[in-house]
């Protein structure tokens, strides 16, 4: 009987042997969210007994607010975790995306067609490198990794210097706030942001899409022989990702009102980063869409809290978050080791 790390809810052999074996497996699985969020709920604390002001609570607000576009790069990003693949040319599509819309935008072109041109040109990429991966057997790394190269090299190629947006539709979405007290506000972005999580959240949790997403992470073998569309779900998982990562790359405009070919440089270390610390394991199959939201809240307080701090390097975020990749990776090893144990060879 083959053993998967999939999701409970959709097994692929294994039978639990008592109510009590399945509460302990999902308890297990609840381990990586847990910590995560008591890391979120420590560094708040932290901030408020150390940092004047840091209450306030359009601090929490600016946190969605910069980095709406992480958190919609993140969710693409955590379907294609949840498989056990890896895209790393999100933060090239951004680029590209900005680059594009801005030189479009500049040439006249109308809001309408440069933003679902641009959406496209993300999903049609990202379309691409899914069935590069799936057909010709190519490793997620390498084939996203050409990805990269090739969204990137498209941006320096359309244009290699920042381009300022005066669109009137770009800017009047980038500035409208929605308000909810003197000084409290969000983003139309942020809003934005939040519907995709939604959706995606829906997606994972409630749809056969999102069964069969959980069921190749924990065994692509069994999800075949089962009859799963392995072929489709791994194709589209990357499309998503692509346009995600082109919707963040719309985002990013809005809250820049530019487009430059370097926009995104590290990005995708960024969106796997948000989604290891929420608890998503990295060999897929498991992992909730909540901890990617509550990722990208901690890469975002780590950077309020060096900002008010005021001594410190940027370079500390960095520093940081890498510190935190090795202490989720091992969290990770520990509660899967410990599964493993328990269920036996």
């Amino acid at each position: 009987m083959t053993e998967t790390k999939g999701d409970p809810d959709i097994d692929l052999g294994a039978q639990p042997s008592s109510n009590t074996g399945r509460t302990r497996s999902l308890n297990r699985r609840h381990v990586p969210v847990l910590a995560t969020l008591s890391l979120l709920a420590f560094m708040y604390g932290l901030g408020v007994i150390n940092y004047e002001g840091f209450d306030h609570p359009q601090v929490v607000l600016n946190v969605f607010v910069d980095n709406a576009f992480l958190l919609v790069v993140a969710v693409g990003m955590t379907f294609v975790i949840l498989t056990g693949g890896i895209d790393l040319s999100v933060g090239a599509v951004v680029a590209l995306t900005t680059t594009l819309a801005a030189t479009l935008l500049e040439a006249g072109w109308p809001a309408g067609v440069v933003l679902p041109l641009a959406l496209l040109l993300g999903t049609g990429l990202g379309l691409s490198m899914g069935a590069v991966i799936h057909y010709f057997k190519v490793e997620p790394f390498i084939a996203t990794l050409a990805g990269m190269f090739l969204a990137r090299g498209l941006a320096l190629l359309i244009d290699r210097n920042s381009i300022p947006i005066t669109n009137e539709f770009w800017v009047s979405v980038a500035q409208q706030r929605i308000r909810f007290d003197r000084g409290v506000f969000i983003s139309s972005s942020v809003i934005l942001a939040l519907v995709v999580v939604l959706i995606a959240a829906i997606v994972l949790t409630w749809t056969r899409f999102g069964r069969c997403v959980y069921a190749i992470g924990g065994n692509a073998d069994s999800a075949l022989l089962m009859g799963l569309p392995v072929a489709r779900t791994r194709i589209a998982v990357y499309g998503i990702s692509g346009f995600c990562a082109s919707l963040g790359g719309v985002i990013y405009s809005f809250y820049t009102l530019s487009g430059y070919s370097l926009h995104g440089n590290g990005l995708e270390l960024d969106a796997i980063a948000a989604v290891v610390i929420g608890g998503v394991l990295l060999a897929g199959g498991s992992g909730y869409l909540f901890g990617t939201v509550l990722g990208v809240l901690v890469l975002g307080l780590i950077q309020t809290i060096i900002t008010f701090e005021g001594t410190l390097s940027s370079w500390w975020t960095r520093i940081v978050v890498g510190a935190l990749l090795f202490a989720f990776i091992v969290l990770q090893r520990v509660v899967t080791g410990v599964s493993a144990v328990r269920s036996g060879p």
